[in-house]
């Protein structure tokens, strides 16, 4: 009751904030019908989990020798293919926007599916937003041109549910707050004697991720700065007198990126992100929470205890246009991760991913391409294993907009 009480209060003091803002609004009612057909080939030179079989995911790279055997497969894919219509009304306390989009990339319960996955569905209104899209600790600007699916594994990359406020936005300034739905994973780690207790242990979220980011804007390109805040709990749901094994963490991260011109006709991409316990908002990061020894406290009644991991991420790219004609792209990426004592020897610690490629557009809204991928993963053991790819595209871009007073 008392976390429904708190959003509601949030909710009419936006509300309050938009509806105080006087805008211009426009003249007209658009629609936009938009998307892309695109589908690609390829060769995988080792091997990876077959749910990702067109994705380069080093999270689900083998974790042990024999894992996901044999190499060497070869991809085709049209799951990339998306759909997504747009929206704008002019009102009286401004323009009201919306977006609804999907692709065909099954991940989840559908992973490894050709089947519909929303990725935006949101409305705003003067300086209220509220749906799904990008998180406010995101930097979409720095994802590279790529024809991989999935992405630099270091970036901050997740699509929220959110209820988000922009005090001000201009050419050169932009700033941002948002309320987030939240969520984590844990891992329960080698304490065998204690499975069936963990079992009873759940999480509890009451009350939302805080996420927020200002960006500066020049002639040169930008610098923009992110952060979240936010509570993991958990509790043991059990009647046990004897363990006490509830507890909390603080989840806490901090990104600075950038976009940078290299004279007219290159881009550089970066970002540097570290946080503990936010793994659940990077691009290709396992669980947020793992189970230590607790050499603190009362070790009888709690031998062991939960720790938000740390972790750190950094992207760096390239994009080239060449002419008219042509762009490449390169660039690297890695996510490190600071495991616990009680983690598995085959758990997730790092990850690297880099690419290359060349890219022609014979026509306007025709693309096709051929890309270089290549990935690792070191476990926090000494296993790792590695992936090569390469893999051609051809995507057909339309867009259609209708407006009308």
């Amino acid at each position: 009751m008392k976390t429904k009480s708190l959003l509601i209060a949030f909710l009419c003091f936006f509300s309050f904030l938009m509806l105080s803002t006087s805008v211009q609004a426009q003249k007209e009612n658009t629609f936009e019908i938009y998307g892309f057909a695109m589908a690609e080939a390829g060769y995988n030179f080792k091997t990876i989990n077959p749910q990702w079989y067109d994705a380069l995911r080093v999270t689900k790279l083998p974790a042990s020798k024999n894992e996901f055997l044999p190499d060497g497969k070869i991809f085709y894919s049209v799951r990339q293919s998306r759909l997504g219509v747009k929206s704008t009304t002019p009102t009286s306390i401004g323009v009201l926007k919306t977006q609804f989009e999907f692709d065909m990339f099954g991940v989840g319960d559908d992973a490894g599916q050709t089947t519909i996955r929303l990725r935006q569905a949101w409305g705003s209104i003067g300086k209220l937003l509220a749906g799904q899209t990008n998180s406010t600790f995101m930097d979409i600007d720095v994802f590279p041109n790529s024809l991989e699916y999935l992405g630099p594994t270091g970036m901050v990359f997740y699509r929220n549910i959110q209820i988000r406020y922009t005090p001000f936005m201009t050419k050169q300034d932009n700033l941002a707050f948002a309320l987030e739905q939240p969520g984590a994973s844990a891992d329960g780690g080698v304490v065998n004697e204690f499975t069936t207790v963990l079992s009873t242990v759940k999480s509890v979220f009451n009350v939302p991720d805080l996420t927020g980011h200002y960006r500066y804007t020049g002639n040169w390109g930008y610098v923009q700065l992110g952060g979240i805040v936010g509570s993991i709990k958990w509790r043991d749901v059990s009647d046990s007198a004897t363990l006490q094994l509830n507890g909390s963490a603080v989840r806490w991260g901090g990104a600075i990126s950038t976009n940078i011109n290299i004279g007219k006709k290159a881009v550089f991409r970066g970002q540097y992100v570290y946080g503990e316990g936010m793994e659940n908002y990077m691009n290709d990061a396992p669980v947020d929470v793992a189970v230590t020894r607790n050499y603190e406290g009362n070790t009888v009644n709690q031998p062991i205890r939960g720790k938000a991991l740390p972790i750190w991420g950094a992207t760096a790219f390239v994009d080239v246009n060449w002419s008219k004609l042509f762009s490449s792209t390169f660039g690297y990426s890695v996510t490190t991760i600071k495991n616990t004592d009680l983690q598995s020897q085959d758990a997730y610690k790092q990850g690297q991913y880099g690419l290359v490629n060349l890219l022609y557009y014979p026509v306007s809204n025709v693309m096709t391409g051929v890309e270089y991928n290549f990935g690792r993963r070191d476990n926090y053991g000494s296993f790792h294993s590695t992936i090569s790819e390469v893999r051609f595209a051809f995507k057909y871009n339309f867009s259609k907009i209708l407006s009308w007073n």
